[in-house]
């Protein structure tokens, strides 16, 4: 792949320790949809985890939002040069893509107004990403498309630090513990039943449902859902919640539930408190200074980081996978034979990111008949 064609008007952030070298550089597409008070936070959370996790890899991290995403003036404003359009994508050359969800405004996914070009998004990336990681609402829209399964809503929102336990082996939980802590925030989720008709792998499960599960497309990309956030910094939750809280406190919405194993129980003892006398807009504050001075330890973020960094090296094996020439046997033989470069190729690679190369260069026999 060429790398992203070059765009004076338009930021690029180079991420990782790397120089080139034997893997390149890795195009990174953040698709950027949600709200504008929740946009930049956003792109800190997947941008550091993206610089904390590349190691010696090197990677280029680029800004897009969907165009019928509504935005403000003032996110308008902040968003010229440094993003672009979904819509110039196509013959960019980025690598992979992380597609955040949005702000749901309908019951059915098919009726928001970013539907006709969130699908567009996701046959592009089919063919047109080595792999596209889809979070939370996007991993529920882009499974609604691909294969006609709706999610279903959970009796209340599912919010709070919940465990949950890697289901056998893949590449993309390489290293990693078999229980892990993984933020949720949702109102809905897809039964694992379905998916698994549908030919979805799941990789991790809660004690109630599907969290991460996976999908080799026919046109050569491997996706990745999460139905949590395991992106989130440890203070997420808490701005969540005081942001329900205030919709609350203005007669908007019903009161929220305090975000689940997220603040020591003092804490859940003193909003309670708060709960019985609270009467409108101006105790918000009182809100405010509880929760942002009881936030949680950020237990979830060595295990973030290491899903992360096997999903960069699992894009880099397969890079050079694609540009390593055919055997000489299968030209040879004339016979169309899957590509598999040497296994030489990964000798200078780091460690860490050999195995994940070592798997996409199999050792074959030369069979010709």
């Amino acid at each position: 792949m060429n790398a992203p064609s070059d765009n004076n008007e338009v930021e690029k952030f180079s991420l990782g320790g790397g120089h080139g070298g034997y893997r390149g550089t890795i195009q990174v597409g953040l698709v950027n949809n949600m709200p504008d008070a929740a946009m930049r936070a956003t792109e800190l959370q997947f941008a550091r985890l993206l610089k904390e996790s590349a190691g010696a890899l090197d990677v280029q991290l680029h800004l897009f939002s969907l165009p019928d995403i509504e935005r403000g003036e003032v996110a308008r404003s902040r968003m010229e040069g440094f993003y672009a359009d979904t819509e110039s994508l196509h013959g960019t050359g980025i690598d992979a893509l992380i597609i955040t969800g949005a702000e749901p405004r309908a019951t059915n996914l098919a009726d928001e107004s970013y539907w006709p070009s969130l699908t567009q998004l996701i046959d592009w990336a089919e063919s047109g990403t080595v792999s596209t990681m889809f979070s939370c609402l996007a991993a529920h829209a882009a499974v609604q498309h691909i294969s006609g399964l709706e999610r279903a809503p959970l009796e209340q929102k599912k919010s709070g630090i919940f465990t949950a336990a890697r289901v056998g082996d893949h590449l993309l939980q390489t290293g990693m513990q078999s229980r892990i802590h993984v933020p949720q925030s949702r109102r809905n989720a897809i039964p694992e039943g379905e998916l698994a008709s549908h030919g979805y792998r799941v990789l991790s499960r809660l004690d109630d449902g599907v969290d991460s599960f996976t999908k080799a497309m026919p046109g050569h990309s491997q996706f990745l859902f999460l139905q949590g956030h395991p992106e989130y910094s440890a203070e997420a939750l808490g701005r969540e919640y005081l942001r329900d809280m205030g919709r609350f406190l203005r007669g908007e919405v019903e009161r929220p539930w305090v975000p689940e194993n997220y603040f020591d129980r003092a804490t859940e003892n003193t909003l309670a408190e708060l709960d019985a006398q609270a009467k409108g807009p101006e105790d918000l504050m009182r809100y405010n200074e509880v929760v942002m001075s009881a936030l949680p330890l950020h237990s979830w973020h060595g295990h973030t980081t290491k899903l992360f960094g096997n999903w960069l090296a699992s894009i880099a094996a397969e890079k050079l996978r694609r540009r390593a020439p055919p055997p000489p046997f299968a030209r040879s033989c004339g016979l169309k034979l899957p590509v598999f470069g040497p296994v030489s190729r990964v000798a200078g690679m780091p460690q860490s990111q050999r195995f994940h190369a070592q798997a996409a260069f199999p050792a074959t026999e030369a069979v010709c008949i």
